[in-house]
């Protein structure tokens, strides 16, 4: 309140003219001083469902982060054949000249594709981003449109990026929810390629370079994917961590030094490991081979004699046990439905706590499931020796 004032009565003291000229020059340090705020989510990386969220669609600047959609592009010409990881990329003089962090490399030389994606994902090199975007898109303005182009496909609908590396640029932003789903992409979608995130030192012509990601090391589980740091976005970090077949991805942005960050992405990670847990989605059931998910319809003929479908209710479900203890929950449910057969893709294990006489009690249910799919399942635990109840649309 104290700066308004102070700029305030300079304002009024000058001419118009040079009043503009003083506003422009202040809007231009403010806004480069200022630092983003907190923004955090996490989603589970199979379902996509959401754990935390916090700020998660507030406009921040990605800083490094950007470079992953750079590494995204790369990566998809290397499944295309227009790259191969033993090509050598010249480097130009403007990639040369691009500040800190950097690799280093000077104007003419060469670089492999393996040795800049390496330098990309553990060093966060900008002269290497820039090489790459020129290889290419001719020029690092193509090829941002491009990948703001891809950032759109991929339903990162607020990204908009400027150039490879995440230098400061006033319009180059995202959010924490497109960084989730960028991240996802690379996990799911490009698995060959996602294990250069896990790289915890590099080394080039002598020199050791060392992962800026310390939850490599920290964070039980955790394996990439990147960090960012400029002074108007703070210091950001997307991770993912995978335990018992359940991958959490995190992104924290405006962190106020690199540790708090990190503090902070194990703290939302530890609290969205204890929700993942109670809705055990199935995540790591793998479908039988060719297994295609049944729809039951019955076809009416209307007065028309136009065909209506009706498609059967999946609001039914079993119930497997109600149980003193969560974990017990928990695990005979899931150790019972992993031996079922056939469930449709929209089965899904929770787990309610229910409160009886003063007593909590964890009542796991499998739901999800047409009447019939729910009575075949229910008959297969009792061929198994357990008991099971049928829950209908209505309980």
């Amino acid at each position: 309140m104290v700066i308004q004032q102070i700029i305030y009565f300079i304002i009024r003291s000058l001419q118009a003219p040079a009043a503009v000229i003083v506003i422009l020059l202040l809007s231009i340090f403010i806004g480069h001083s200022a630092h983003a705020g907190y923004a955090a989510i996490v989603i589970d990386s199979h379902s996509g469902k959401v754990l935390h969220s916090r700020n998660a669609d507030t406009y921040n600047y990605p800083a490094s982060l950007t470079k992953m959609m750079t590494l995204l592009l790369v990566f998809e010409a290397l499944n295309k054949g227009t790259l191969q990881l033993n090509k050598k990329l010249k480097v130009s003089i403007r990639a040369s000249k691009q500040p800190a962090s950097k690799l280093g490399l000077i104007a003419g030389q060469t670089i492999t594709v393996e040795q800049a994606i390496r330098a990309i994902s553990v060093k966060s090199a900008n002269d290497v981003a820039t090489v790459f975007a020129e290889e290419l898109a001719g020029t690092e303005t193509n090829f941002a449109k491009i990948m703001t182009k891809r950032a759109h496909q991929l339903g990162m609908k607020k990204t908009t990026f400027k150039n490879a590396s995440g230098l400061p640029h006033k319009q180059q932003k995202s959010t924490a929810r497109d960084m989730s789903i960028l991240a996802q992409t690379l996990i799911n979608k490009l698995p060959k390629y996602y294990n250069y995130f896990s790289i915890q030192s590099f080394v080039y012509k002598g020199k050791v370079f060392k992962n800026h990601n310390k939850l490599l090391q920290k964070y039980k589980g955790t394996d990439g994917i990147k960090t960012g740091y400029i002074n108007a976005s703070g210091f950001n970090l997307v991770a993912s961590t995978k335990r018992d077949g359940t991958r959490l991805i995190g992104v924290v942005f405006g962190g106020k030094t690199a540790n708090r960050r990190d503090r902070q992405m194990k703290r939302i990670l530890n609290r969205s490991w204890e929700r993942a847990q109670s809705f055990s989605l199935l995540r790591a059931r793998p479908l039988p081979k060719h297994f295609i998910p049944k729809i039951e319809a019955k076809v009416l003929k209307n007065s028309s004699s136009e065909i209506e479908i009706s498609l059967t209710s999946t609001n039914w479900g079993i119930q497997i046990g109600a149980f003193s203890k969560y974990k017990e929950a928990r695990d005979i449910g899931s150790h019972t439905v992993h031996k079922l057969i056939n469930l449709p893709v929209t089965a899904s294990l929770k787990i309610q706590a229910v409160s009886k006489s003063n007593n909590t009690l964890f009542r796991t249910r499998l739901m999800g499931l047409n009447e019939m799919g729910a009575r075949a399942s229910c008959k297969q635990i009792l061929v198994n020796g357990r008991e099971c109840k049928i829950v209908t649309p209505n309980e």
